[in-house]
């Protein structure tokens, strides 16, 4: 057993086999106790030795290990699968003795892990065959296999069908059924190529299926139970196609009709639109029962797609009018269409009620007339016309209430863990998740310099070997660690190392020393305010001279009370202490300013410089740096991850600020971009909104400046990007006016290209309409000039104004819109999506109750133009409700 372990400290995992083999079971448990402790032993190594080692101990274990648990959670333990060359023909050589059965079972754990490179493909594949049993097919296996295949193909000249490689696996009939059981699909099966057997995965399955090498009636079943469960766009596709590629027999189809009803009722939209193709097709061949298409009908109308609502209408009306008997079914499922958000749906099903309500018993007539009452104003006429005295006269409205979300009360941090054991355990949750989430962030770093100055060693000794597993804990080179902080600057981690000894003076030093470029961008220049005050805690912890920081917000916002900051410089000023500058001034700009002037007096009693600061800072109360009004056209240069480029269209209207000389004064360098003044569009940026909350809660009470900074990344949804418009619920939590800059960056994120960035500005939009902030009017012509610019698109701001007002909030929703109709009523051809945002304001005008305004310039003469467009259609409408609403 010794030449083993020596073997194996000594990485030579060739000789392991013939060294393991004479040892018996007790001696090769002994051997894997030994095995364990050099595991340990070498994860501080350098990667090269230590890889060696581990491909040593890889085979050795594997070997020594008598359980196939045990020997599956051995080989697939990540840590051992760090090489280059793979170790396992030694690993199928240590086990070739071993029972049939227990390689099987082995087979069968590997498989379930995961399987992440062709040689563990190939592992299990050996191991199936010296058991001789079948393959087992899990996710893993069959995404090696996938990748195995598209390999095989793409390393031949000419690229071989699909069809052709297919053929040739042994396992096809086990692995290929398997795709369709998977949460997602590989990516060379999901892609959708042109449809043929040369690359084209469902188009080669079913040739396979045709041929008999796969169970056609299998991979039915299969795809149907897929395209039940749901799944990624790309992957229900995939199994559309197959499933068409199949051609389902009428019988076949008539066997899963609770399958296509489920379909059609909850699926996506393609989903259900197959499955209503399938269901209409069943009832031409008479094999759809009428109480089957009554109970499918009534979640379909329900769905907001209008191509799929319509259709349901139309094969309504041909089972009726080819069985008019079904009226009595059928017409109250009709009804349900009577309270659907379009008015052309609505108009429709009213007619084919008039049409067949004769045919229906006279109880389903009142039960109908019940339901009218759910249609708008604009059919309600037409509906006294169908059923006369059976509906009832139209309430009167109670008194209208908006409906706005609770406006958000900032809520305080709790103080700062002093408890060493508490501490530890949010820094290392904290670390390992990489959160700089802003209340635990800087409670965290507060309760690091707080245990810091009470008990240093304690403290360093209760973060060492919780902390043990970091990469920059070991024992590696000194300079390479203090590069990567330099680099990276790792949040808490950072201060931890410096505490514990892991960064070196020369490099916090050097990290204290730094500032941002004039040319960054206004994240990286907010980012390197928040480097600056971890290098400067990185210095203040190792001398644990400071009892807590002077930056540490109240508020979960950012902000700091002014009276709260006056306590803390008077506690520094009893102990003799001197602010640390970078603390200091992001104190400065967190310290709440309006109404603080009983803080500003305070402040200035304390005699110190820092409180003659403050008490200025306090009864100044200017923003951080001013914002100017005029509108600026200017490019946006855009990058995303490591390349830039200018995005199609991209001058944008944006917002200047002007210079703060103050900033660049009397705070630290890392501070003084902020102080500058700034032409928007100048900077390319590849930050993205995920850190949002750092940002504003470095400087909460300036949100007018924070948004013209921002308007740059914000304007970048309004085309290809994602996530520009994510930092506006942030934003509009900040304190400060909300004009010019914050209505224009929320004009873009109403106007943005994806849904959850216009999500993020409607969430913005009823949030500064909560705190009663918002101004419609501004906002309204903001949204006109970006509309004009084709900056924005009606229609996606339809769809914005539509989603704010279902939450309740038709007046704030129509009020915004009033001011934008005009404008786009008055071009002589209509924009592309003005019919939906005139629906929009009609159903606002329609539930939002009386207006105090005039009339809305171009409505009447839209409305007069005649024909039977959604444009003339919705312009009427709008303007009967209006008519209502300021009468």
């Amino acid at each position: 057993m010794k030449d083993l372990i020596t073997a194996v400290r000594e990485g030579r995992h060739r000789d392991v086999p013939a060294l393991l083999a004479p040892l018996d079971r007790a001696e090769r448990r002994l051997a894997l106790a030994e095995l364990k402790t050099i595991r340990k032993e070498v994860r501080e190594r350098e990667w090269r030795e230590r890889t060696r080692v581990h491909k040593a101990v890889l085979v050795a274990g594997a070997g020594c290990h008598t359980g196939a648990a045990g020997c599956a959670t051995w080989i697939g333990a990540r840590e051992l699968r760090e090489w280059e060359r793979s170790p396992y023909p030694w690993v199928l050589e240590v086990l070739a003795d071993r029972d049939p059965a227990w390689l099987a079972d082995l087979a069968r754990r590997l498989a379930a892990r995961s399987v992440e490179s062709e040689a563990e493909y190939r592992l299990v594949l050996e191991l199936v065959r010296m058991a001789d049993c079948p393959l087992p097919a899990s996710d893993g296996i069959v995404r090696a296999w996938v990748e195995r295949i598209r390999n095989a193909r793409w390393q031949q000249r000419p690229h071989p069908p699909l069809t052709e490689v297919l053929r040739a696996e042994p396992h096809l009939d086990v692995l290929a059924p398997h795709l369709l059981d998977m949460p997602t699909l590989p990516g060379p099966v999901a892609w959708v190529g042109d449809p043929g057997p040369d690359g084209h995965w469902p188009s080669a399955l079913t040739a396979l299926a045709a041929e008999g090498l796969l169970d056609r009636a299998l991979l039915l079943d299969r795809c149907t139970t897929r395209l039940l469960r749901g799944g990624k766009p790309a992957d229900l596709r995939f199994c559309l196609q197959l499933l068409r590629g199949l051609e389902p027999t009428a019988q076949e189809e008539a066997e899963r009709v609770a399958d296509w009803i489920a379909m059609a009722a909850d699926g996506p939209s393609p989903v259900a639109g197959h499955a209503q193709e399938v269901l209409a097709r069943l009832d031409g061949l008479d094999r759809l029962s009428v109480a089957q298409l009554a109970d499918v009908s009534g979640p379909v109308l329900f769905r907001t797609e209008k191509k799929l609502v319509r259709s349901q209408l139309a094969l309504l009306g041909k089972v009726l009018r080819r069985d008019p008997s079904a009226a009595g079914q059928l017409l109250p499922v009709v009804g349900e269409a009577f309270g659907h958000p379009d008015i052309g749906i609505q108009e429709r099903a009213l007619k084919l009620t008039a049409r067949h309500l004769p045919s229906a018993p006279s109880a389903v007539h009142q039960e109908l007339a019940d339901m009218a009452s759910q249609l708008g104003p604009v059919h309600y006429s037409a509906a006294l016309v169908v059923f006369g005295d059976l509906l009832d006269a139209k309430p009167a409205d109670d008194a209208y209430e908006e409906i706005l979300p609770q406006a958000p009360v900032p809520r305080r941090l709790a103080p700062a863990p002093q408890n060493t054991a508490e501490l530890v355990e949010d820094v290392v949750a904290l670390v390992r998740s990489g959160s700089w989430e802003v209340t635990h962030f800087e409670r965290a770093l507060d309760g690091l310099i707080r245990c810091a100055h009470t008990g240093r060693t304690a403290l360093a000794d209760a973060l060492r070997p919780a902390l043990a597993g970091q990469w920059w804990a070991g024992s590696g080179e000194q300079d390479e660690t203090d590069r990567r902080f330099a680099r990276n600057h790792d949040g808490l981690q950072l201060v931890a190392a410096s505490l514990l000894g892991r960064v070196s003076a020369r490099a916090v030093a050097d990290g204290r020393a730094g500032r941002t470029r004039t040319d960054a961008c206004f994240h990286a220049a907010v980012n390197g305010v928040m480097y600056a005050r971890l290098w400067e805690a990185a210095a203040a912890i190792r001398t644990g001279k400071l009892p807590f920081l002077l930056a540490t917000p109240t508020w979960h916002t950012g902000s700091l009370d002014p009276v709260e900051l006056v306590g803390r410089l008077r506690r520094y000023q009893e102990l003799g202490l001197e602010p640390e500058s970078c603390d200091f001034a992001q104190a400065l700009l967190r310290v709440r300013r309006g109404g603080g002037h009983e803080a500003a007096a305070q402040a200035a009693g304390l005699g110190t410089v820092e409180g003659d600061r403050l008490a200025a800072w306090i009864r100044a109360d200017e923003p951080l740096a001013p914002v100017l009004r005029n509108h600026v056209e200017a490019e946006v240069p855009v990058a995303r991850g490591w390349f830039q480029r200018s995005a199609a269209g991209a001058r944008r209207i944006l917002l200047a600020t002007e210079e703060r000389p103050v900033i660049q004064r009397e705070f630290p360098r890392a501070f003084h971009w902020l102080g500058r003044p700034h032409a928007p569009g100048q900077q390319g940026c590849y930050h993205w909104g995920h850190s949002a909350p750092q940002w504003m809660a470095a400087l909460p009470e300036d949100s007018e400046t924070l948004a013209a900074w921002l308007l740059p990344s914000v304007t970048t949804c309004v085309e290809d990007e994602r996530g520009g418009a994510w930092p506006l619920p942030a934003l509009v939590e900040t304190e400060g006016p909300a004009a010019d800059a914050i209505h224009l960056a929320l004009g873009y994120g109403l106007g943005a290209r994806y849904p959850e960035d216009r999500l993020s500005a409607v969430d913005a939009l009823l949030i500064l309409a909560a705190r009663g902030r918002l101004d419609a009017a501004l906002l309204g012509r903001e949204l006109t000039v970006l509309i004009d610019r084709g900056l924005v698109k009606p229609g996606r701001l339809a769809s914005s104004a539509a989603t704010a007002a279902a939450t309740g909030a038709y007046r704030t929703v129509l009020s915004v819109l009033v001011p934008v109709l005009p404008a786009l009523l008055s071009h002589e051809r209509a924009p592309r999506g003005l019919s939906d945002l005139l629906a929009v304001a009609a159903e606002c005008a329609e539930r939002g109750g009386p207006q105090k305004a005039g009339p809305i310039a171009g409505l009447g003469a839209a409305a007069a133009r005649g024909g039977s467009t959604q444009l003339v259609r919705q312009a009427a409408r709008l303007e009967a409700a209006w008519g209502q609403a300021v009468a």
